[in-house]
C-alpha cells in the first residue's frame, strides 16, 4: 500500500470533514474566477462600445480666437489667426508610436455653399472612414461617387430634394445620390460630398478643416495617443471625446481594486478553513498516526500523508472553483453589461491560476499541522489507545 493509497482512504473514511476543506477552497477560487472574469468580459465590452461610439479624438486647426458665448447662446467671434491643416500632413499620424491603434482617421473640409437661393454648409469626407467613424449612419439611397452628393435629413426637407434630383454648386450639377436617416445631431443640416469633390468645389485642394480620428486604446491610454498626434502636427489642436468611456474605465477600475480585496479576504478564509480542519483531523488521528510511527513510518511520510490528502481536495477544489466561477460569471455578465452581445471566453491562464493558487492555498495551510502530526510520539500516542 502505497502513501497516495493511504491518503485516498482517509479521505473516504472522513468525508464531511474533506467536503468542509473542499467547500471552503471552492467557495474562495469560484468567487475569484467569477471576479475576473466579470473584469474582463466588461473590459472587451468597453472596447467593443468604443468602436460604436466612433471618433474619440478631434484635430482642429490651432487657431487664435475669442468666442463670444454664453449659456449656449452663440453671438460669433473675432478670429486673429485662422489656419487649416495641410492633407498631406495628415500621413505623419502613421509614424506615431500607437499608430496600430488608429482604426479609422476621416479628414473633413468644410465651407458654405448656396443651394437653390439657401445657403448650407458643404461637407466634404471620406465615405470608407465614416463606416467606423459613423457608424450610426443609415443611408436611403447610395453612397455618394464623384459629383454625387449625401443629404442630411433636415436640409433634404428644407431644400425640396429627393434621391436622383439634380442641383448646382459653383456652376457644377451634383445629383443626390442618398438621404441620410435622421440622427438628431449636426450631421442632419449638411450637404456631404465625396473629399475631392468637395475640395474642387471650395477651392480648397489639398486641404482639410478637421479630422475625426477613431482610436482603440486597449493597451494605450487615449491621452497618450493625443500627446503624440500633437507632437507630429504641432500647427494643430488635438482633443479627446472620451467622457463617457473614462468614467466607465474609472468605474472598472474601482470594480477591479475591490474585486482584488475580496479575493485576497476569502482566500485568507479558505486557508484558515484548511488550517483548523486539518488541525482537527490530527488530533482525532493521533492514534493512527502513533501506529503508523510504530511500524516504521518515518516522520517525513507522515507529512507527505497529511499534505497529499490536503493536495488532493485542494485539487478537485480548484477545478470545480473554476467551473463553477466560469458559469457564475456567464450568469451574471448581462446584470453588468445590460447585453447579451459580450459572451466569456475561456481563459487558460485564469483556469491554470485558479488550479494553482488553490493547491498553493491548500498545501501552505496544512503544512503546519503535517509538521504537528509528524511531531506526534508514538509512545504517547499508542498510550492513549
Amino acid at each position: 500500500m502505497t502513501l497516495k493509497d493511504i491518503a485516498l482512504r482517509n479521505i473516504r473514511r472522513r468525508k464531511a470533514k474533506a467536503a468542509f476543506v473542499l467547500a471552503g477552497l471552492l467557495i474562495a477560487v469560484s468567487t475569484a474566477v467569477a471576479l475576473m472574469g466579470l473584469i474582463e468580459a466588461m473590459n472587451r465590452d468597453i472596447q467593443q462600445k468604443l468602436e460604436e461610439y466612433g471618433a474619440n479624438i478631434l484635430i482642429l486647426p490651432r487657431t487664435e480666437n475669442l468666442s463670444l458665448t454664453y449659456g449656449g447662446l452663440s453671438l460669433g467671434g473675432v478670429s486673429f489667426e485662422m489656419r487649416e491643416i495641410r492633407q498631406a500632413d495628415l500621413t505623419k499620424v502613421k509614424t506615431i508610436e500607437n499608430a496600430a491603434n488608429v482604426a479609422a482617421m476621416g479628414p473633413t473640409v468644410l465651407g458654405a455653399v448656396e443651394v437653390k437661393e439657401s445657403k448650407v454648409l458643404l461637407a466634404g469626407v471620406d465615405f470608407q472612414a465614416t463606416k467606423i467613424l459613423k457608424p450610426w449612419w443609415k443611408i436611403k439611397g447610395a453612397v455618394p461617387s464623384d459629383y454625387s452628393v449625401l443629404l442630411g435629413f433636415e436640409a433634404a426637407r428644407i431644400l425640396a430634394l429627393k434621391t436622383g434630383d439634380s442641383f448646382t454648386i459653383n456652376g457644377r450639377e451634383l445629383q443626390v445620390s442618398g438621404i441620410l436617416a435622421p440622427t438628431g445631431s449636426q450631421d442632419d443640416h449638411l450637404v456631404f460630398a465625396p473629399l475631392d469633390t468637395a475640395q474642387s468645389l471650395l477651392r480648397k485642394q489639398g486641404r482639410v478643416s478637421m479630422v475625426e480620428v477613431a482610436a482603440l486604446c486597449n493597451a494605450c491610454p487615449i491621452e497618450a495617443m493625443v500627446n503624440q498626434i500633437s507632437r507630429v502636427l504641432p500647427d494643430t489642436k488635438v482633443m479627446a471625446i472620451q467622457q463617457v468611456v473614462q468614467s466607465r474605465m474609472e468605474t472598472l477600475d474601482y470594480f477591479r481594486k475591490f474585486s482584488y480585496g475580496v479575493t485576497v479576504v476569502l482566500v485568507l478564509v479558505g486557508s484558515l478553513v484548511v488550517l483548523v480542519t486539518m488541525m482537527g483531523s490530527v488530533r482525532e488521528r493521533t492514534s493512527e498516526i502513533g501506529i503508523f510511527r510504530a511500524m516504521g513510518f518515518r516522520r517525513s511520510h507522515v507529512i507527505r500523508i497529511i499534505l497529499l490528502e490536503a493536495g488532493i481536495i485542494s485539487a478537485m477544489a480548484g477545478i470545480l472553483g473554476y467551473l463553477v466561477g466560469f458559469g457564475s460569471t456567464k450568469f451574471a455578465l448581462p446584470f453588468f453589461t445590460g447585453s447579451n452581445g459580450i459572451g466569456v471566453i475561456f481563459n487558460p491562464f485564469l483556469a491554470v491560476g485558479a488550479f494553482a493558487a488553490a493547491v498553493i492555498v491548500g498545501l501552505a495551510s496544512s503544512a503546519y499541522p503535517a509538521l504537528l502530526a509528524a511531531r506526534i510520539d508514538p509512545t504517547d500516542a499508542l498510550r492513549a489507545l
